[in-house]
C-alpha cells in the first residue's frame, strides 16, 4: 500500500483482483461515460476489464496499476506506463498516465489533483521529464482539469470502437513537461 496522503492510498492491483476491478468499473465507468455509447458502455467495460485483458495489462513490463482508496474505500483505479512515448514528442524520458477513473461521488474533492501531483513527484524522482495522456474532448471539464495542472495540447487521435457515438471519438493527447 502506498500512502499518498492521510486519506488517499494506492493499492497495487494483483491478478487475483481482476473480478474486484471488473465489479468496480461496472459501477464507476457508466456514471461518467454511459451516454457516449450505444450500449451504455457495457462493451467497453466487458472488454477492457475482462479477466483476460486485466491479466494482459498486469503482465506488461514497466506498468503500475493501482486501486485508488479514499478513507479506506476503493473509489477508482490508476494505471501508469513508464517509457511509453507520445509520437512526435521529443525523445526525453516519458511516462503515460493510461487510466485514472474515480467514482463520480468523489470528483471535485481534490483526489485527482493529488494523484497527479504524486505522479509528478514520482516521475521526477525517476528522472522522467514528460507525463502525457489521452483526454476525451467530449469531457470538457476533464480537459480543463489537465490544462489547469499545466498540460498542453500536442495532437489528437480517434477511438475506433464501433459502439461509441461518432461525435465523442476524438481524444486529445496532452503532455506536461516536469520542472526539475
Amino acid at each position: 500500500m502506498i500512502k499518498v496522503t492521510e486519506n488517499i492510498q494506492l493499492q497495487p492491483i494483483l491478478s487475483s483482483d481482476s473480478d474486484r476491478l471488473f465489479t468496480l468499473m461496472k459501477e464507476v465507468y457508466p456514471l461518467a461515460y454511459a451516454h457516449f455509447w450505444q450500449d451504455n458502455g457495457d462493451w467497453y467495460v466487458n472488454t477492457q476489464y475482462s479477466k483476460e485483458n486485466i491479466l494482459k495489462e498486469l503482465s506488461q513490463e514497466k506498468t503500475e496499476y493501482y486501486f485508488v482508496l479514499f478513507k479506506g474505500e476503493i473509489i477508482g483505479n490508476f494505471r501508469i506506463i513508464w517509457d511509453e512515448k507520445l509520437e512526435g514528442l521529443s525523445e526525453e524520458k516519458q511516462v503515460k498516465l493510461h487510466r485514472i477513473y474515480l467514482h463520480k461521488n468523489t470528483q471535485g474533492s481534490g483526489i485527482g489533483k493529488t494523484l497527479l501531483s504524486w505522479l509528478d513527484k514520482k516521475a521526477k524522482e525517476k528522472g522522467y521529464t514528460i507525463i502525457w495522456l489521452d483526454a476525451m474532448d467530449a469531457q470538457p471539464q476533464a480537459f480543463q482539469f489537465y490544462k489547469n495542472l499545466g498540460y498542453k495540447y500536442h495532437s489528437h487521435t480517434f477511438l475506433p470502437f464501433d459502439l461509441l457515438h461518432d461525435e465523442v471519438r476524438k481524444m486529445s493527447q496532452v503532455y506536461k513537461v516536469l520542472e526539475p
